[in-house]
């Protein structure tokens, strides 16, 4: 398809639009919105409750999804419909929690009853908006002022950049806690345990061979009995220790290739073995794992501790635990 036809110019338009808008989203950080988004981050942080975001129409749909942000990186959350809220699901929301509400022009007409709900119990109410003066606005605790850009969209009525930028903030509200809270990988695991992101954060430990499992050999072995342990154990590769058990270097297809004009019946695993093979700990995440084994274009690394041989990983072991 030509770059000048009418759905590219359309699509690199939209882009340029929407590019714009997050430009003056981070403006806007860097200025006056930068204090009430600090204030956000330590009223959720403060909280006893959980935050409930709530919306209609475009700016719901993104309020669906922030609220599945929040709880999939240790912030409990949840979404409430506006319309709805006012035929029963206000009761979902306590003084212990924190409602952050979405509203592009703030005067949208369901949410008048979760924005009074909240004046009457008290409960901490974040506007994410762009009418400074509108209902939503004046009755926040914290606003969070957008920036009036124009929409992608060549009528300027769908949502779009305005949408984008809901969602980019709402996504730095919710990283912010997670870095204030220390959240690690580990804590982002129980929340995601299927599919290959529960996979990748995973650790090496888990799935390694160790044991009578691995190809060892000692520093001086001959390279028949290096090739032996090569072809019997099926990792396509040896791993060489010194005699203290210290990691000495790796014997590898590439490196027998290589080599495959010498006599190695002659050979010792010390005269063609790699001495700084690459290594991961046992409580590396599988999906780093599997960046270094892409970026090193090897199919096998060793688990090292203390420079001790203690485990080895095929990327077919990736395959299996459903990472790669």
């Amino acid at each position: 398809m030509s770059s000048h036809s009418p759905a590219i110019r359309s699509a690199l338009n939209t882009i340029a639009v929407e590019k714009a808008g997050m430009s003056a989203l981070e403006d806007a950080l860097q200025n006056g919105l930068a204090e009430p988004f600090e204030q956000a981050v330590q009223a959720i942080s403060a909280m006893k409750g959980r935050v409930v975001v709530t919306g209609i129409g475009k700016s719901g749909h993104i309020g669906s999804k922030l609220a599945a942000t929040f709880a999939s990186t240790g912030t409990p959350a949840f979404f409430v419909h506006a319309a709805e809220a006012n035929h029963g699901d206000l009761g979902m929301i306590n003084s212990n929690d924190v409602i952050l509400a979405l509203s592009w022009s703030g005067e949208t007409a369901e949410l008048k009853g979760i924005v009074s709900y909240s004046r009457r119990f008290k409960v901490p109410l974040i506007a994410l908006t762009s009418g400074e003066h509108s209902t939503l606005g004046r009755e926040s605790d914290v606003l969070l002022l957008l920036p009036k850009v124009v929409e992608a969209c060549p009528h300027g009525v769908a949502p779009t950049t305005s949408t984008l930028m809901q969602l980019a903030v709402g996504d730095a509200l919710a990283l912010a806690l997670l870095e204030r809270r220390g959240f690690t990988a580990s804590d982002f695991r129980v929340f995601h345990p299927g599919g290959s992101l529960g996979a990748s954060l995973s650790h090496v430990k888990d799935i390694m061979h160790r044991g009578e499992e691995l190809p060892l050999v000692k520093i001086g072995t001959p390279m028949p009995e290096a090739m032996r342990i090569h072809s019997h154990k099926h990792f396509g590769c040896v791993i060489v220790e010194n005699e203290d058990g210290t990691l000495a270097g790796i014997i590898t297809d590439g490196d027998l290739t290589r080599n495959v004009d010498r006599p190695m019946a002659t050979l010792k695993v010390d005269d063609i073995m790699t001495r700084t093979p690459k290594t991961v700990s046992p409580d590396q995440l599988l999906g780093s794992t599997l960046a270094l084994l892409n970026e090193a274009r090897i199919g096998a690394v060793i688990v090292a501790e203390n420079n001790r041989p203690v485990g080895l990983v095929h990327f077919h072991d990736l395959l299996r635990a459903g990472v790669a």
